[in-house]
This record gives structure tokens, C-alpha cells and sequence, in this order.
């Protein structure tokens, strides 16, 4: 990292990473970009909601602490949040933090990541209904930190914003484009973050500037990007995180027609439509479980569906690949695995490499089987097609991002 200046010393980034029913919160030290604090708030919105404080994280202080609460929404979650903070004493009051850094899912097809103001929280409402399960939530956990943190600076870093780079002809759907004009309607991509960072940490690595070639986000889900000189140009997710790789609960690709027949047939509505494809389909449908872990289990015994299901996952993975080292014209730096499969599932990982042993990717199989939270070849001395593990950091991208934009 840079050296710290000057002012800020002893100071703190607030950054909140919110999803649909969750948030999770760092307070990371400009002076080490570690976190003091980490924060998980999970089932907001029902009844048996729990909030988990993890004190100088990933550390040998560590303290973990755990409380049962209700939180109606993400205001109340965030609130309730900030006052244990002080009560905890994990800060006796919020005049070091310089900053806050949030995670927004929908920003459009112009914004990556920007200074809040009343526009910026504009265009995330007017976003809400192709974002509708995150958008709210990111811009309470905006609206209520404002609140509380008056006069200190905020700044959204798109989850679409790494993809804004997709060219046309990658990100545009083949229908009436009087629709596709009204409604906002085209490839955004989504991960952004992640694969953003990723490929950052993968470059300076390999000793590079910028970063080609592909980046798999392999987790509950699951995205793949081709980055060409650290920028995107193609991604798989679309208009929504739905399309693209089979995933924990989400279907991905799928002829169009399908969802139309079913709701025909069945009397389904849209809503509940959307429901099944997106938290009932992928894995979940495939064998019961929307954990890989679970999946791997369950192949080790047997169990055909179990072995189908990782059959299908690793395949869309190969062929994504596979057309992405096309896209890029078959000269790239690495393949990259993150996520929370690509991170530990090094069962997944081997079959995908040694799809690609004819165009120079030599697996180390010893290398492919070590854990751990450092970035990481596992491919042979002198493989033409590296292959690479680099663990995510999202708040950590946030934070620096936050930082730049405001001109530290």
C-alpha cells in the first residue's frame, strides 16, 4: 500500500457491504487497510435475525460476539449496529472515521463508483425495480449512515460499475429496442467488485500493470469475466444476476421459453416465477442442498444427482472459459479462481484445468490442493496458461476505491 498521509493517520474507512436480507460492515484502519471490526447482520426482517462482532479480525485478539436481535429493515439493523459499536467501546465515538464506502447493486449503465449526493441516491432508487431485492437496503444503509456520520462523505461503488466497460455489441439483447430504451434493458453484469479487485491482485502478482484473461467467481454465486488490460469486456451475468452459470439457487442459462411455459401450464405468476428460478433452481433443485460442500459430500457416496449437478456446474464453468479465451484471442495472462468454491474447492478446479491441457495449461496437482488466503499459482513451472487462486476482498476494494475517489 501507499504511504498513509498525513491526515490520515489514526483514521478509519466505515464500509457496508448490504445484500437482500443481510449487511456486512468493516472498519478498516487507513494506517494498515486492516480491519478492527467485522460485522455480519443476518435475516433482516424476520424474527430470529442475529448480528455477529468480530474484534481485530483474523488476529490472535479476535473476539467474537454474538447477539439474537429483530430488525425490521437495514436502517434499524445499521442503527442498532453503530450504538453497540460505541457501547462495545470498539470506539468511543465516530469522529476518526474519515469516510464510508458502500456496496450498491444497480448504478446503471454510467456510474462505477462516485461521490453520494441527492442525485447518486436518485439513480439508485430509479434502479430499484431492476434492483428490487438490494437497491432499497443499499440506500437506507447510505440515508441512515448520513444520519449519523453528518458531514462525513459517503461514496457507492457499483457492483455493475467493473462491466461498464462491456462493450455494445457484448451487452446489448437482441429485442425490440423500443423496450430495451424505456426500460433500461441490457447486460450489466454483476461481481464487479470482486472480480475487479481480483484481477488487481492477480496483476501486481504477475508482475503486470493490468490483467488479461479470465476471472471465475465461483460461490453460492457465480460469475465469469474476460478482462482485457484490466478492463471488462464481457461478463456472464445480465440484466439481472440470474443468467449465465448454474449457481447455489439460480438456474442461469436457460432457454427464454421455458419460464413462459411453466407459467402457462402451472398458473404461475411472475413473482413466483422469479422465486423458482432464482432460489429454488441451480444446485438446490439439483440435489437439496445450495452448498457446494454438500454437493462434494454426497458425490463421494454415490449419489447421481449429486454427481450430475457437479458434472453440469464444472462444464458451464469449462465452456464460459473456453469462449472467453476466444474473445480475447487465446493470449492471456492467467485463468483466475475466487469465490467461495473457486477459493476452496480445488475438486472443481482440477476438472476445469484439464479441460484446457491442450491449449497449454499444465495443472500442479500437489499446488491445486493447498489452502490458503495468499494469492497462489497452481499451475506447473512453465505452464503457457496459468492458472491462479486469489482470495476476494470486496471491502477492501471499497475502501481503497472510497479513498481514491475522494482524493486521498
Amino acid at each position: 500500500m501507499a504511504p498513509v498521509s498525513t491526515e490520515l493517520k489514526g483514521k478509519y474507512v466505515l464500509v457496508i457491504n448490504a445484500g437482500s436480507s443481510s449487511f456486512k460492515t468493516q472498519i478498516l484502519s487507513c494506517d494498515n487497510e486492516k480491519p478492527i471490526l467485522a460485522v455480519l447482520a443476518e435475516r433482516i426482517g424476520s424474527d430470529n435475525g442475529r448480528i455477529i462482532f468480530k474484534i481485530n479480525p483474523d488476529t490472535d485478539k479476535e473476539d467474537k460476539q454474538a447477539f439474537d436481535v429483530v430488525y425490521k429493515n437495514h436502517g434499524d439493523g445499521i442503527r442498532d449496529m453503530m450504538k453497540r459499536i460505541v457501547d462495545m467501546g470498539i470506539l468511543p465515538n465516530f469522529d476518526s472515521i474519515v469516510a464510508s464506502g458502500h456496496r450498491v447493486l444497480m448504478g446503471g449503465p454510467n456510474y462505477a463508483e462516485v461521490k453520494v449526493d441527492a442525485t447518486v441516491k436518485q439513480v439508485i432508487r430509479d434502479y430499484i425495480p431492476l434492483g428490487p431485492l438490494h437497491n432499497p437496503g443499499n440506500l437506507a444503509c447510505i440515508e441512515v449512515i448520513e444520519e449519523i456520520l453528518p458531514g462525513v462523505p459517503a461514496v457507492a461503488v457499483f457492483d455493475t460499475g467493473f462491466h461498464t466497460t462491456m462493450p455494445n455489441y457484448a451487452y446489448t439483447y437482441a429485442i425490440p429496442q423500443e423496450y430495451s430504451k424505456k426500460y433500461s434493458l441490457r447486460r450489466y453484469g454483476f461481481h464487479g467488485i470482486s472480480h475487479k479487485y481480483v484481477s488487481k491482485t492477480a496483476a501486481k502478482f504477475l508482475g503486470k500493470d493490468n490483467f488479461t484473461g479470465v476471472c471465475c467467481h465461483l460461490g453460492n454465486g457465480c460469475s465469469i469475466t474476460a478482462i482485457k488490460d484490466g478492463k471488462c469486456i464481457d461478463t456472464t451475468m445480465g440484466l439481472t444476476p440470474l443468467e449465465g452459470l448454474l449457481m447455489g439457487t439460480r438456474c442461469g442459462d436457460i432457454d427464454a421459453s421455458l419460464p413462459l411455459f411453466l407459467m402457462e401450464q402451472e398458473g404461475i405468476s411472475p413473482s413466483d416465477m422469479s422465486d423458482i428460478l432464482n432460489k429454488k433452481s441451480g444446485l438446490k433443485a439439483l440435489t437439496g442442498s445450495n452448498d457446494m460442500r454438500d454437493v462434494e459430500s454426497m458425490c463421494e457416496k454415490g449419489d447421481e444427482n449429486a454427481i450430475l449437478a457437479n458434472n453440469i456446474f464444472n462444464y458451464r464453468v469449462i465452456k464460459y472459459i473456453g469462449a472467453y479465451l476466444a474473445v480475447l484471442g487465446g493470449k492471456v495472462d492467467g485463468i483466475l479462481f475466487t469465490g467461495g468454491i473457486g477459493e476452496n474447492s480445488p475438486i472443481n478446479r482440477a476438472p476445469i484445468c484439464k479441460a484446457f491441457e491442450n491449449f497449454g495449461l499444465e495443472l500442479d496437482e500437489e499446488k491445486n490442493k493447498v489452502r490458503s488466503g495468499e494469492p497462489r499459482e497452481i499451475t506447473k513451472a512453465g505452464s503457457k496458461i496459468k492458472a491462479l487462486v486469489v482470495p476476494t476482498n470486496e471491502e477492501l476494494e471499497i475502501m481503497q476505491t472510497t479513498l481514491k475517489i475522494l482524493g486521498y
